[in-house]
C-alpha cells in the first residue's frame, strides 16, 4: 500500500475593527472597492462601514485574506485583526453594508473614544481572580450559555443594544469598583466601556481581542475559559487554538445547539429545537420545513 498524503484546503478567517473617524463619501467609496475587491478575491463573510470605524468577519484561501488585509491598510483602516483557520467555509455569501454604527448599541453612532483600559490575555486571570474586581460578561444569553469565564455576571440579554439598560439598571452601584468586562473579539467592550466611562465609572478594563485573542494565547491546561466561545458565522463555536467547537446551529431560533438537544423529540432539523419549541408559529415552523427541504434537494443534486 502506497502511503498517501491528503491535503485539506484551509480557509483564513480574518476578523478585525477598527473604531476611528472617517468622512461619509470616503466611506461610501470604501464600500465600492471592498465589494469588487472581495467578489475578485472569492472572499465571503460581512463587512459593516460607517463614519465611525469598521467590523467586519471574512474567510477566504490564505492568498486571498492576505491580500484583503493589505487592500485595508492602503485605505487608511488601521484594524485591531484576529486570524483563524477553518476546513469549512465560513460564510455562504459575501455583505459590504454601511450602518450607522460599526456595532448596534444606541443608534446614535457615538465614536467609542474613551475606551477602558486593555488587560493582555497572559494577565487575564490574575487580574480578574484580585477580590476588588468584578467581571461582566457583555454577550448575549445564548452566547453565555456555552462558554464563560467563572465568576461572571451574565446580563442575560437578548441583543447588544440591551446591554446598554443593563447597566443603566443594574450596574450603576458599582460606579467606584474596578469593571474586567470581555466579549467576542472585543469591538463591543470598547464601545460599552467608553459609555460606561463617559456616565461615570471610575475604572474599566477589558480584555484584549476578545475571548478568540484569549484562546489563540493560551493553552487548555493553563486557561481559566470554561465551555467554548460562539462565533457568528458557520464554525458556530471555537475552543482553545481556535479549534472548531461542538455546537451546531437551530436554524429556526439562530441558538447553539449540541448532541442532547438533538436527542430532543421537539428537535427538527432546520426547522426547530428544544429553545424555540413553544416560540415559533406553526407557519414559521412550515416556512422552515419547506426552506429545508430545498437544502436537502439542493445538496442531493450537487452529489450526483
Amino acid at each position: 500500500f502506497y502511503n498517501i498524503k491528503i491535503e485539506i484546503s484551509m480557509h483564513k478567517i480574518l476578523s478585525f475593527y477598527e473604531f476611528n473617524t472617517f468622512d461619509f463619501l470616503d466611506v461610501k467609496e470604501n464600500q465600492k472597492i471592498l465589494t469588487v475587491n472581495c467578489k475578485e478575491l472569492g472572499i465571503k463573510g460581512t463587512i459593516i462601514l460607517s463614519e465611525e470605524g469598521i467590523n467586519g468577519t471574512v474567510s477566504g484561501n490564505e492568498q486571498s485574506i492576505d491580500k484583503l488585509s493589505l487592500l485595508l491598510s492602503s485605505l487608511g483602516y488601521k484594524a485591531n485583526i484576529k486570524i483563524s483557520f477553518s476546513e469549512s467555509d465560513a460564510f455562504k455569501r459575501l455583505k459590504v453594508k454601511i450602518q450607522s454604527e460599526i456595532v448596534t448599541f444606541d443608534g446614535l453612532g457615538k465614536f467609542a473614544s474613551n475606551t477602558g483600559d486593555f488587560i493582555d490575555p497572559k494577565d487575564w486571570d490574575n487580574f480578574i481572580n484580585n477580590d476588588d474586581v468584578q467581571l461582566v460578561d457583555v454577550r448575549n444569553f445564548y452566547e453565555t450559555v456555552i462558554g464563560k469565564f467563572p465568576n461572571s455576571i451574565d446580563p442575560k440579554t437578548e441583543t447588544f443594544t440591551d446591554f446598554k439598560e443593563f447597566i443603566d439598571s443594574e450596574l450603576g452601584n458599582l460606579k467606584d469598583k474596578k469593571i474586567a468586562m470581555y466579549c467576542t473579539g472585543g469591538i463591543r467592550c470598547e464601545k460599552a466601556s467608553s459609555y460606561m466611562k463617559d456616565i461615570g465609572f471610575k475604572e474599566v478594563f477589558q480584555l484584549r481581542g476578545g475571548i478568540i485573542n484569549y484562546l489563540n494565547s493560551l493553552d487548555k491546561k493553563n486557561g481559566s475559559w470554561e465551555g467554548e466561545c460562539f462565533v457568528f458565522d458557520e464554525r458556530v463555536s471555537l475552543d482553545y487554538g481556535s479549534e472548531e467547537g461542538t455546537f451546531d446551529l437551530c436554524h429556526g431560533c439562530r441558538n447553539p445547539i449540541d448532541d442532547d438537544d438533538k436527542k430532543s423529540i421537539y428537535y427538527e432539523e432546520g426547522v426547530s429545537c428544544p429553545n424555540c419549541i413553544n416560540i415559533r408559529s406553526d407557519e414559521q415552523n412550515e416556512k422552515s420545513r419547506q426552506r429545508q427541504a430545498q437544502i436537502v434537494f439542493a445538496n442531493k443534486r450537487k452529489n450526483l
